[in-house]
């Protein structure tokens, strides 16, 4: 997916992309919907393996009824088409050291470097601090 000159990217974490699949979430899903949505059209969103990964388990396991896994392997493939950052060696080092010097959980501080590794200048997620700048990437709770 070619993101248009000058775009700002927003890299989205799992909760996100969860709370839009997710037909129980009456609350949240709306706003992640419509997240989703402006960012498939202005081609500016990108994730990471690692929020693949989590998506996948946890609509084929936590929903109530669990997503069918060949609707999840669907979604997944669609989302394919954003840029996705590949967790790699480097990744997680770097990681590390973010978590270490912020006191932030690992996979956290991951989600963060893989924003950074992007060119994210934003990250959507209710699991960090708003407002917050980590990595050169501002924090935003689409859900606030």
């Amino acid at each position: 997916m070619t993101t248009p000159r000058g775009a700002r990217l927003t890299f989205v974490d799992t909760n996100v992309l969860v709370y839009a699949h997710d037909l129980s979430e009456t609350r949240r899903r709306p706003a992640a919907h419509a997240l989703l949505d402006a960012l498939w059209r202005t081609r500016s969103g990108v994730l990471s393996t690692q929020v693949l990964q989590e998506f996948y388990v946890l609509v084929t396991r936590k929903f109530d009824p669990p997503m069918k896994a060949k609707t999840a392997r669907d979604v997944v493939a669609a989302y394919a088409a954003w840029p996705v950052v590949q967790v790699d060696v480097a990744l997680i080092l770097a990681a590390s050291e973010l978590e270490e010097r912020h006191g932030l959980s690992f996979w956290d501080a991951l989600i963060v470097q893989a924003a950074h590794r992007a060119g994210a200048s934003r990250l959507v997620t209710e699991d960090l601090q708003p407002g917050r700048r980590l990595a050169g990437v501002v924090i935003e709770n689409p859900f606030a």
